[in-house]
């Protein structure tokens, strides 16, 4: 599966199939993020939220792939990521995509 931000993949015509999408809803163990609370009074960076942010990409962008898998997708193009705070210290992650098959 290829997987693009551009809207195009060089060499390849492409018939579109239509929108595909992943998301997840990602939070820390309270214990990490009292440790990250603690790390954001003296600064520096939160790897715990760093390491949950690339896990929940790394999801999202796993469903969207299956999503498009079971439409008999060659590639998505146009991916974009979009993430937003639910509450404290939880974050949704979706990814989006179109879908196309190589003509």
């Amino acid at each position: 599966m290829i997987l693009v931000t551009t809207d195009y993949i060089t060499g390849k015509n492409l018939e579109t199939i239509g929108l595909v999408k992943g998301g997840t809803i990602q939070t820390k163990h309270i214990g990490k993020d009292i440790s990250q609370f603690l790390k954001h009074l003296v600064g520096g960076e939160l790897k715990a939220y760093t390491e949950m942010m690339d896990n929940a990409r790394a999801l999202a962008t796993k469903r969207m792939v299956e999503e498009a898998e079971k439409l008999g997708a060659d590639a998505v193009v146009g991916i974009r990521f979009s993430s937003a705070a639910v509450m404290q210290g939880a974050a949704e992650i979706i990814v989006y995509g179109t879908a196309v098959k190589f003509m």
